[in-house]
């Protein structure tokens, strides 16, 4: 008997998104990292062997190599599945319910080069290909967005600083996504159907973390170890509004607008994110204030080094929301 090539893919796709250098494969790579240091008993298994092979190969590069993953220069396919805890269910009449399987939540993950989102013209036709064909990467792409219904948007607040160009990694694809859905008829109440994550990453970097501070917006998880400071999902809107003040271009804050134009308001979550966390002597096992820099700069980008050991932080908690969220959505619509 030959095997299903369907057996044990995900049943929900998330399609990754934001400009280079925002941190997408970093991301990525630490989501395993992220959940074997949580106590939460989650845990990310490859759902076939490239999966597989990209948690082991990430994993060590940023574990043992202290180097962050080169960037994506093709489209890259990820399929894995999150298992956790049972959910808890009450018996009926207060009687001891049955024991119930694993929580497993699907993820099919695409990640695309980043640059591939830069203009309009080369997203909706333009010649790219060397025969000047549309690139059938990009609209490769394109479909992945039209059939997921889960997005994670990185929102890169230093290259916003020095570059300014995040609103033209959005605007492209967010403008032939919605009309692809309105052709599909997916865009009857005016927003799109897709939950999305938005994930304002580099927190470790001191000019995002004294922004945060500066504004009153961190706090601590009582249940740390560490004292790692963070910014709570409600509180992370208005520190990416204050990001978006300095930007070098001025049309980030059209980032945000766009979100709440083309998205349903309970539909849009915000996380601050770093891949790598901040520094934690081991000796004094705590965040301190006066040492928490965990990268250490090169004379370029490819030569930055990772200093100590690493915490990610919201690393997998936009991963967990989502897939939480697109089940209950399948659920009740199987439901009605």
């Amino acid at each position: 008997m030959q095997p299903d090539p369907s057996r044990g893919r995900p049943d929900h796709n998330i399609v990754m998104w934001g400009a280079p250098g925002s941190g997408k494969t970093t991301l990525l790579a630490a989501l395993f990292i992220a959940l074997t240091r949580s106590d939460n008993d989650w845990k990310i298994i490859g759902s076939d062997p490239a999966s597989s092979d990209y948690l082991i190969e990430k994993t060590n590069a940023l574990l043992r190599g202290k180097v962050f993953p080169e960037a994506n220069m093709a489209m890259e396919r990820y399929h894995w599945t999150l298992i956790g805890p049972a959910l808890r269910k009450l018996g009926f009449w207060g009687r001891k319910a049955k024991p119930r399987p694993p929580t497993r939540i699907g993820i099919g993950m695409t990640d695309a080069p980043g640059g591939w989102f830069d203009t309009g013209r080369r997203l909706a036709g333009g010649p790219s290909a060397p025969d000047g064909s549309e690139d059938p990467s990009r609209q490769e792409l394109l479909d992945n967005l039209e059939r997921s219904r889960g997005l994670v948007f990185l929102f890169d607040p230093i290259r916003e600083f020095i570059i300014g160009d995040a609103f033209d990694h959005m605007h492209a694809p967010l403008t032939l996504l919605a009309e692809r859905m309105l052709a599909a008829g997916e865009f009857a109440d005016g927003k799109l159907p897709h939950h999305i994550a938005v994930c304002v990453t580099k927190f470790d970097d001191p000019r995002v973390l004294e922004t945060a501070e500066k504004r009153g917006l961190l706090t601590v998880d009582v249940d740390d170890p560490y004292g790692l400071p963070r910014v709570t999902s409600e509180d992370t809107r208005e520190l990416f509004h204050e990001l978006c003040q300095v930007s070098a271009s001025g049309n980030a804050d059209m980032v945000l607008k766009s979100l709440d134009q083309f998205f349903h308001p309970d539909r849009i979550r915000f996380f601050a994110t770093s891949s790598i966390g901040f520094y934690v002597d081991r000796r004094t096992k705590h965040f301190d204030w006066d040492d928490f820099q965990n990268m250490l700069p090169g004379e370029a980008d490819e030569d930055s080094r990772i200093r100590g050991q690493l915490h990610p932080i919201n690393v997998v908690e936009p991963m967990l929301w989502l897939g939480q969220r697109l089940a209950a959505a399948r659920a009740a619509t199987e439901g009605s």
